[in-house]
């Protein structure tokens, strides 16, 4: 629903990396806005908004610094509907790739153990809510990025991890293994979350991908 898109605004960010803004955000906009009635509910969404993308962006601006740290030049920081992603001119080991994966979940894990740290002495109102939604936010971005399963920081990471002790064609085909479960049983959980909590994640795991993996196929 929101996947990838044509670049429809961009600009030069932090460390110098250029950040592309994707059309599928107005998607995501609009449906944030859409639940608003209220000039005060529609401030809440826009802020509720505003700090999914902003801590999207230093989620992938830990993987902009980790990669241009070791030696290897960023094309961009791609943000959009979906997510984001950080592209490189080069590619790059398996040890320097654990970095750059790891760093994204370690930026949001950072923000949420300050914002839970400050957000109690923060006076009560807008901004005592504003900090506390932070934490959460950056809380479960790192958790559901470290799911096992592809294209998530978590698959990455267990792969690069099979490799320390195995071959590159029994880690893929583990890794494969262990998505395809996860892959299959993501659809009845997500149905579960939604009827039980009110929640849905518009991302599904890639069932094909993991399948070729599980068969050895790259």
């Amino acid at each position: 629903m929101f996947g990838n898109s044509n670049t429809i605004f961009q600009f030069r960010g932090l460390f110098g990396v250029p950040v592309h803004i994707g059309s599928s955000i107005l998607l995501l906009v609009l449906l944030f806005l859409s639940f608003g009635t209220s000039p005060a509910q529609l401030l809440y969404n826009a802020i509720f908004l505003g700090m999914i993308i902003g801590s999207i962006y230093l989620h992938e601006l830990g993987h902009a610094w980790a990669t241009l740290v070791q030696g290897i030049p960023v094309r961009r920081i791609m943000i959009y509907g979906g997510g984001g992603f950080c592209e490189r001119t080069r590619s790059a080991t398996a040890r320097q790739e654990e970095l750059i994966v790891a760093m994204g979940p370690i930026v949001n894990l950072s923000i949420w153990a300050v914002a839970s740290l400050i957000w109690p002495y923060m006076p009560e109102g807008l901004l005592m809510w504003a900090v506390n939604l932070l934490a959460w936010i950056n809380l479960f971005l790192a958790i559901f990025n470290m799911i096992p399963v592809q294209p998530l920081d978590g698959g990455k990471l267990f792969h690069l991890f099979l490799l320390r002790f195995t071959s590159q064609a029994m880690a893929m085909r583990i890794a494969g293994g262990i998505g395809l479960v996860i892959s299959v049983l993501w659809l009845p959980a997500m149905y579960l979350a939604y009827t039980k909590l009110g929640f849905l994640l518009f991302f599904f795991p890639p069932i094909g991908l993991h399948w070729r993996m599980m068969n050895g196929k790259p």
